[in-house]
């Protein structure tokens, strides 16, 4: 008769296999962090491109080369002076530590992130040596989830020339179209703000008749007022409106 499998062997066969697999997948990991480290960069390079109007085709688009028209900087938001990018600056974890970000005031804070970073990237285009383009990073909540992107202003700092959304965890089919090509092309032309430089862009339900309105995304009212408010802070005195404030002064 022949022998039956002991709990005990069954439990070694187990715990080695499990350790077998879990080096396997440490090893893979560990291999492709680099890759994958690259491509994260470069779809946010798309993401910036694609919201400037500078790629038609994201699958055709050379990246790298339509990137190297993008100037990258780095602003103090409160002051609204450009500064130099501190070692390994990112934004998210800046926004997550007490060092070098600022807390919100529940009545300022229109996106509803809490927190803010006390610096933010800019990205600028020239064509012909003159400044043509401005892509600016933003967030903030809608419904679901915080909803990450870049709104491009033309020269004139009050004209969107396009908007992206890249990640967010909105409903498919009602919050999740802020990624539906069809809306995101309602935004080029839409005026952002004023002379004063004060947010005036609105999403309106019913049809957008003026220049400052445009389409609500159907049955996402949450995911709508998160657009709009994200738009009115970045765009405001809390977010990029200091640093607006200098541009319009001196020019880029």
């Amino acid at each position: 008769m022949a022998n039956k499998e002991s709990p005990i062997k069954t439990i070694v066969v187990a715990v080695l296999l499990s350790l077998v697999c879990s080096i396997v997948v440490s090893y893979a990991a560990i291999k492709l962090k680099p890759q994958q480290q690259m491509n994260k960069a470069l779809d946010k390079k798309l993401n910036i491109l694609m919201a400037a109007g500078m790629v038609e085709n994201p699958v055709a688009a050379d990246v790298a080369s339509l990137f190297e028209q993008v100037e990258a900087r780095v602003v103090d938001l409160a002051s609204g002076e450009f500064v130099e990018a501190p070692e390994g600056f990112d934004q998210r974890e800046f926004a997550k530590n007490a060092a070098t970000s600022i807390k919100l005031d529940s009545e300022v804070d229109l996106g509803g992130i809490g927190s803010r970073s006390k610096l933010a990237s800019v990205y600028i285009v020239r064509k012909d040596g003159k400044f043509d383009t401005l892509i600016l990073p933003m967030h903030g909540k809608g419904l679901f989830s915080t909803l990450y992107g870049f709104v491009a202003l033309d020269s004139d700092l009050k004209t969107i020339k396009g908007i992206k959304y890249y990640e967010h965890g909105e409903t498919p089919g009602l919050g999740g179209e802020v990624e539906n090509p069809l809306w995101l092309a309602k935004w080029p032309g839409k005026e952002a703000l004023n002379d004063n430089g004060e947010p005036i862009i609105t999403l309106v339900k019913n049809g957008a008749d003026e220049t400052t309105e445009v389409d609500a995304l159907s049955g996402a009212t949450w995911t709508s007022n998160g657009v709009q408010n994200m738009l009115h802070f970045w765009l405001g005195d809390n977010g990029f409106g200091p640093f607006l404030d200098k541009v319009r002064a001196g020019g880029l």
